[in-house]
């Protein structure tokens, strides 16, 4: 189990568009503005798919994720990867449909995509940059 830090969540809060990164199992880079990416807890984000075309073809394909967090008001700069699961039915589905129901009604909120944390990285200019960063609990 691994957990961002409270600067890292701090961030995260701080943030309203998310660069996305997937890859298809060809290495086909695609990198897509996400306006719902909630982090659930310190070591789950939920991603809402309204419109997702080769994101989720590509999650499909290959289940992992990068999540670019900075911001003129952040205090850092985070590259956030993971693993996903595509849910489609059941209790937490639901109540991201509410979520995303209740701040834009047409919103068609058609998955779920369920991110585990496996590692993040600094990408705040200079001598630190790229370099991983110790999750708590790794």
């Amino acid at each position: 189990m691994v957990r961002l830090t409270d600067e890292m969540k701090a961030a995260f809060a701080a943030v309203r568009t998310f660069p996305v990164a997937t890859a298809s199992k060809e290495g086909e880079p695609n990198v897509v503005p996400i306006g719902f990416c909630m982090l659930m807890d310190d070591e789950t984000i939920w991603i809402a798919d309204n419109f997702m075309k080769k994101t989720l073809a590509n999650l499909k394909e290959n289940p992992r994720v990068g999540i670019y967090i900075w911001g003129p008001e952040t205090k850092g700069c985070y590259q956030i990867k993971g693993d996903v699961v595509i849910v489609n039915e059941g209790e937490d589905f639901q109540k991201m449909r509410e979520i995303v129901l209740s701040k834009m009604s047409k919103a068609p909120a058609k998955n779920l995509i369920v991110v585990t944390i496996t590692e993040a990285y600094s990408c705040t200019p200079g001598p630190g940059a790229g370099d991983r960063i110790p999750l708590l609990g790794q």
